[in-house]
Order: structure tokens, then sequence, then C-alpha cells
């Protein structure tokens, strides 16, 4: 971070807030000067959208908005690209949000007040390398957020502990702030590992519940007739709505692309789809979504005859699958 002007009383560390792209903290309990790091723009699958999540929030912020970084497809990119708060780009241009906060992005910047940043590994690294000035928190921590985020690669042990943590707890925001403080530290105080080992030990049960549920998946086979990429030709599908919050969705995902190019998850009200990272597949034209990561969307459950179809799945494959 820009070096303190001697005689200076040193800056306080920025406050952070924790957000997601349909749940945005208030801007009015915001403190002061606010950067926003991994937060993608809403899109209609977010419940709302661009016009009625984002847009507002950027423009209640106003000018206390000091920065947003991001790396998620959105349509409405183009409106901010000649502003120079916005460091926007595509998830194929970045694969994780840290790389991205760079020392001349934060020089740039300036000093902020207030950190909003998304809660997966990606979204709690780029905080705590705000913090340290542009500085990874380990060596190779940009590489392992991009690991995980894209879920292609191996990332080292410090982020695999870390990553088990927050998918075993996604709504700790203690966690979240713990791991923050345990990143911008650079991972001296061994003592924190305690509290995030502990958390991560309780993905363990979960991850079998989850690999019960992916015994589950039903494969169909997508028509060779649609525009999709080479080597994207099957699905499979699970309805894991019975088990709502005990299980990890992002493995019961995973374990669906082991069985097919697209995997989807049924749950209550939603229905998860994705597809490996460089599978060339994107979600967002195949349901006519303005934003979000291409090969990972969230839509109203009711859209899955639609999603279905337009994958190319036979009729009386979409009708067995309750579409």
């Amino acid at each position: 971070m820009p070096a303190t002007p001697a005689g200076a009383p040193p800056r306080a560390r920025p406050e952070l807030a924790f957000a997601s792209p349909r749940k945005l903290p208030r801007a009015g309990e915001l403190k002061g000067r606010v950067v926003v790091l991994d937060v993608a723009f809403a899109s209609e699958a977010s419940g709302g959208g661009f016009e009625k999540i984002t847009r507002p929030f950027i423009e209640q912020l106003g000018p206390r908005l000091a920065g947003w970084v991001d790396h998620h497809d959105h349509v409405m990119h183009a409106r901010y690209a000649g502003d120079p708060r916005f460091v926007l780009a595509t998830k194929a241009e970045h694969g994780a949000c840290p790389e991205m906060v760079t020392p001349e992005v934060i020089e740039r910047i300036g000093h902020v007040d207030t950190i909003v940043c998304h809660t997966d590994f990606d979204g709690l690294c780029s905080a705590a390398k705000w913090v340290r000035g542009g500085t990874e928190p380990y060596a190779g921590a940009d590489a392992d957020a991009r690991a995980i985020d894209t879920r292609t690669g191996v990332p080292g042990p410090a982020a695999q502990r870390i990553d088990r943590a927050l998918r075993a707890r996604p709504r700790d925001m203690a966690l979240f702030g713990l791991v923050v403080r345990h990143l911008a530290a650079g991972l001296s105080d061994a003592s924190l590992w305690q509290a995030i080992d502990s958390a991560a030990a309780e993905l363990a049960p979960i991850e079998e519940l989850t690999r019960q549920i992916a015994k589950g998946y039903s494969i169909v086979e997508l028509s060779p007739t649609r525009d999709l990429p080479q080597g994207v030709r099957s699905l499979a599908l699970v309805d894991a709505t019975v088990h709502h919050g005990k299980y990890d969705k992002t493995l019961l995902l995973l374990s669906g692309q082991e069985r097919a190019g697209v995997a989807v998850v049924l749950d209550l009200d939603t229905m998860t789809l994705a597809a490996r990272f460089d599978s060339g597949v994107s979600f967002l034209q195949v349901l006519g979504l303005s934003g979000g990561m291409p090969t990972l969307v969230s839509v109203p459950r009711k859209r899955l005859r639609e999603a279905l179809t337009e994958l190319g799945v036979a009729e009386a494959d979409v009708v067995r699958l309750g579409g």
C-alpha cells in the first residue's frame, strides 16, 4: 500500500464487508471510501438483476465508491468502460480476482476505508492482497485462487485448507474475517490455523453425503446438431432437494462433470448448471443471461425445461428428468 507521508499518523486498516452479487451491503452502513472486490454485477438470475441490485448500490455510494475490481462476464461492463474506478474483466481474461489486485491498481484507486468482497477464497484473498498493498499473501496465492475459482489445476496445501473451511461454513462471517486476517498477515500466525482446520474438518461428513447423492445422477445424450463445443455431448442431472443445506454443491457439480459434459443440480427452487471452465460452454448465452460466470450459473428451477431443451436434450428425456 502507498507509504504514509512522514509525520502523518498511520492509516487504519480498512473495514471488511462481505457480499455476493445478489446480496450487497447497505451503502449507508459502509464507512468512507469503498472498494468492491470479486463481486459480480448481478444478472437476471440474481432475483432482480443489475438494475435492481447493482446499479442502486453504485449510485447510493456515489463518489464514495473508490473502485470496483471484478472478473465475471457482464454486458453492463461496457457502461463503465470509461470510468477509471472500474477494473473489470471477463472470466476468460482473468480466472480469479487476486491477480487483478496489483500495486498499480491500488495506487491509482488510493486509500479506502472499507473493502467489500466476495466470501470465497478468491474474494477473501483479494481483500487480503489489497491490505498488503498488492503483494501476494504467500508465494503462489494468485495461482491458487485461479485453481480454486476455475476448478482446474491443484491449489497448494494452504489454499486447500482454507477452501475446505469456507465450503464447510459458507455463511460464517467470523471465519471470513479470520481468513482475511490470516492471509493479510502472510500466514505468519500459526495459531489461526486451528480455527480454520476445525471448520475444514466439518466438510468430511458433508462430502460423504455428497458422494452418496452423486450416485443418483441421470445421464442423457445431447443432440449433436446443437451449437455446443465439441466434446460436450452429454448431461448429468441430479435432484438434491431432500438434502437441502446438507451437501457440498461444488463437489456435487464436479462429480456430475466427471460423468458428463454438463452437470445440473436441482434444489428447492433453484437449478445450477456447470461445465468445465475450459469447455467453451456459455450458459449465459444458452439462457439469455446478462452476466455471471459462463460455465456456472444458478437460475430458478422453473427454467428446467427451457434449459434442457436449449442444450439439446430429447423431449422424452426432458419429461423423464422432470422438465
